[in-house]
């Protein structure tokens, strides 16, 4: 499918696809909804130290980013493991185009955006000591036969429901939920009422979220223990 460089609202770019009219982020922010969904609600939400963390899927690499860089400003105690899925990763001169180094300060981060469209697949690479990055160049449905830890978060970043909806159904939220630790966080941009019921019948609690710019409302879910 092609895909074209678009800017938003707050100076960031994103990737837009022509044959699907949707845009890889919203167009009010890449940035301002990346750092709100997946870091304000969701990193940030976690009371502990060594996080597994879950993203579906990886895209731009923007929310790796922000990630990376709030791993690097919360200092060296943060541990971090990283996994995200991929089934059709952009290409060099798309990530060129991209330019998300501008958006940050600290040179650590601006040094890393190439870096991690440029590591091997399926391979954990460590972008710092106590961040590690593994990518599957994978559909998501594949997510089952993967070999991971139990995680502490998911970054449930798919494509809106609009053109992709099996991707907001009961059976790769099941996929996912599998993955997750008991008092891991599920987060997410989207606010339907058929996703919260989902994840509320997959023994998450839910609640709504102020969301980013543009969108009233998102979605966090906890997976509560397993009742006796």
């Amino acid at each position: 499918m092609k895909r074209t460089i678009k800017s938003t609202a707050d100076g960031s770019k994103t990737l837009f696809i022509n044959e699907l009219n949707e845009n890889y982020h919203s167009h009010h922010g890449a940035l301002q909804e990346a750092k709100h969904v997946f870091i304000d609600n969701g990193l940030n939400q976690l009371d502990i130290w060594e996080i597994n963390i879950l993203e579906l899927g990886f895209g731009t690499g923007l929310n790796v980013l922000v990630t990376f860089d709030e791993f690097l400003r919360k200092g060296k105690y943060l541990k971090i493991r990283y996994f995200t899925l991929e089934k059709y990763p952009i290409s060099s001169e798309e990530v060129s185009a991209l330019d998300y180094s501008d958006l940050f300060f600290d040179e650590r981060t601006k040094n890393s955006f190439q870096k991690i469209h440029e590591l091997p697949w399926e391979m954990p690479s460590e972008l710092a000591p106590g961040f590690e990055l593994t990518k599957f160049q994978c559909d998501f449905t594949q997510l089952p036969q993967l070999s991971l830890p139990e995680i502490h978060l998911v970054y449930y970043d798919c494509f809106g429901a609009r053109v992709q909806p099996d991707l907001w159904e009961k059976p790769l939220f099941t996929m996912t939920a599998d993955k997750v630790k008991a008092g891991g966080l599920l987060t997410t941009y989207s606010s339907k009422g058929s996703v919260r019921r989902i994840l509320e019948e997959l023994n998450f609690n839910v609640e709504k979220k102020q969301g980013p710019p543009g969108k009233r409302e998102m979605i966090n879910a906890w997976k509560q223990p397993l009742s006796l």
